[in-house]
């Protein structure tokens, strides 16, 4: 099951401090320490897959954190592109704290009539959902939604939103921007 649910944008920076508390916080790391490791180590010429197990069998990561930092290891080392995720798709990533309870936020997401008001036209379908967790297919099924939501405090949280399988660079700037704009509408209407 998914340990950790707090996403990041994916306009990555290896000394971005913003992130790198948390990052901290959950698996007693910052950035650059986990990045020395997978280095020393030899992460930059093995499989996803064998790092992952590495990350997770040997040093207590949850899947998401491995997955996590493999990504951003690759992109900082110039092993992966920024936003292309192994089968050469694009992945982009927007959050906005709000200031409602995390199951308030994810219901927003979750409720197509409350969805209906600060994302109207999309077209999500639900395939899983975990208690602060949702994946959505978008519109025809090309490309997948993820959100996730993180108490920042009693009556604050972290709305994160992934959107993968998009198929080229242009497309993940325009659905980066979409996003970000969504996001405001949505925070927005929870705390209207």
């Amino acid at each position: 099951m998914l340990q950790e649910i707090v996403m990041s944008n994916p306009e990555r920076s290896a000394g971005s401090n913003s992130r790198g508390g948390a990052l901290r916080r959950r698996t007693g790391r910052d950035r650059e320490g986990w990045f020395a490791l997978l280095d020393a180590w030899g992460a930059g010429g093995r499989p996803y897959r064998e790092i992952a197990d590495w990350l997770m069998n040997e040093n207590g990561l949850s899947g998401w954190w491995a997955q996590k930092l493999i990504v951003e290891y690759e992109e900082a080392r110039g092993i992966r592109q920024q936003g292309v995720r192994r089968d050469g798709t694009f992945e982009v990533g927007a959050s906005k704290t709000v200031g409602v309870t995390a199951e308030q936020a994810l219901e927003a997401f979750i409720d197509p009539a409350v969805r209906e008001r600060w994302l109207p036209g999309a077209k999500m379908q639900e395939i899983e959902r975990e208690p602060r967790r949702a994946r959505f297919d978008w519109k025809d099924g090309t490309s997948r939604v993820t959100v996730a939501v993180s108490s920042t405090d009693i009556r604050k949280s972290l709305v994160a939103v992934q959107h993968d399988r998009l198929r080229d660079a242009a497309v993940a700037q325009t659905t980066k921007a979409y996003w970000r704009e969504r996001l405001t509408a949505l925070k927005e209407l929870l705390e209207s």
